[in-house]
């Protein structure tokens, strides 16, 4: 979220800014500072009606102790009449406070200078790519068959007991859902992540925190009963961690990774691109998120992308990075480098990770702080990146590494699986 102070001193610059991402905030900036002025000579009156309310309260109990009885109850009256006035100046200012925060919710965060201009997935730029493209067989077959040619996805069972996009994974395909796990996570350990475990449902404050709430609410299976929402991420709950905290500069960086099953409605998805693994409602992800003083944030997101890059490098799996435009730029992210792997069977890219930085944009929802060397509260910038998100990375796997005895298991994985082969 976007803070009022920054909106005025940077007005046209955002307005610029964000017109890569296809959005006009001259009207919504306008409506901002006029809700914050309202709020602000609001609070304005209201402490002075307060103030001179307490002042009459004082010099009643004095008159009266004086034996001025009629000056005491004429000013019982003023009183009162401010009393009145208070809790009018009070509601006005509630108002006032709520309707400036529902327009910064709606404000998306200002995109970083590298960012390009672009209205959707077709204007993103690919900027690296690495690993070649495996030649398969005539006979090469997606992924979906070869889950159901060696009994390792059930994906007619997983509509039976809850319906489509909930698979059920079966013996070695179970193992090797279970191995990418446990492999991505030591991953990130070794690189220094702490590892947690984490809730899978969480309030709607930490779906406003991280930015979820409002943005994609339709997205979210809500438990309307107790009021909370399945996870679409483990960065939700594991950034909420920090939420309202005020930190020392010398706790950062704060790195964190955790394994979580993710939960999403993707609601109008349909057709051929959503077959098998390409696009589910339920799914495992491991996550790494960090929490960094503002300076260091780039460099640190460099370093996040050279971590997954090493993760695919021991997979074996051909893939490109992609720097997302304005249109295709998530709410809540600065920048955003979006990694996809080559399905050869498929003959095409699938997304397998995100890398985002948020700057302070999800800080200043979450009041999440540090104190500067000046004893100043300053926010913190936040970074996210999936390593990695595993339906995906399955399907490249299954698809890429088939030959005609059956589906190799990459050598980096096989301490974890127990076996080098699906057949």
């Amino acid at each position: 979220m976007l803070q009022v102070n920054e909106i005025r001193e940077n007005k046209e610059k955002f307005i610029t800014a964000l017109t890569k991402r296809g959005f006009d905030a001259t009207q919504l900036f306008e409506e901002v500072l006029q809700a914050d002025e309202t709020r602000k000579t609001t609070q304005t009156k209201l402490d002075d009606t307060l103030s001179q309310s307490n002042t009459f309260s004082k010099e009643i109990g004095i008159l009266y102790k004086n034996g001025e009885a009629q000056k005491a109850n004429l000013l019982k009256e003023k009183t009162g009449q401010l009393k009145e006035l208070s809790k009018e100046l009070s509601e006005t200012l509630n108002n006032a406070t709520s309707r400036l925060q529902e327009l910064l919710f709606t404000i998306p965060n200002i995109p970083h200078e590298s960012v390009p201009a672009g209205t959707d997935e077709n204007d993103n730029e690919a900027i690296f790519s690495e690993g070649e493209i495996p030649t398969l067989s005539d006979n090469a077959i997606p992924h979906w068959e070869l889950a159901k040619k060696y009994d390792i996805i059930d994906f007619e069972l997983g509509v039976k007991i809850t319906g489509a996009g909930f698979p059920v994974y079966k013996g070695k395909g179970a193992r090797l859902q279970r191995a990418l796990i446990a492999y991505f996570l030591d991953k990130n350990v070794e690189a220094g992540y702490t590892e947690y475990q984490v809730p899978l449902m969480v309030n709607e404050a930490s779906g406003y925190g991280t930015g979820q709430l409002p943005d994609k609410e339709g997205q979210m299976y809500h438990s309307t009963v107790d009021d909370l929402y399945l996870i679409p991420t483990a960065e939700v709950p594991v950034t909420n961690m920090f939420r309202g905290n005020l930190l020392a500069q010398s706790e950062l960086p704060i790195t964190c990774t955790a394994y979580t099953p993710c939960f999403r409605r993707e609601a109008g998805s349909y057709g051929a691109h959503v077959r098998g693994l390409n696009r589910l409602h339920q799914f495992d992800k491991v996550e790494i998120v960090r929490i960094e003083h503002p300076d260091n944030s780039y460099p640190v997101f460099e370093g996040m992308v050279e971590h997954i890059k090493d993760i695919l490098r021991d997979l074996k799996l051909p893939y490109r990075i992609l720097r997302l435009c304005g249109g295709d730029l998530g709410f809540t992210a600065a920048l955003t480098h979006d990694f996809e792997v080559f399905s050869t069977a498929q003959d095409r890219w699938l997304e397998i990770s995100s890398v985002s930085n948020f700057e302070t944009f999800q800080a200043n929802r979450l009041k999440l702080r540090y104190k500067d060397d000046n004893k100043k509260n300053k926010l913190v910038h936040t970074l996210n990146g999936s390593a990695l998100a595993l339906p995906r990375v399955l399907a490249g796997i299954l698809e890429n590494y088939q030959t005609p005895e059956g589906i190799k298991i990459p050598e980096v994985l096989v301490p974890y699986c127990g076996f080098d082969m699906i057949n």
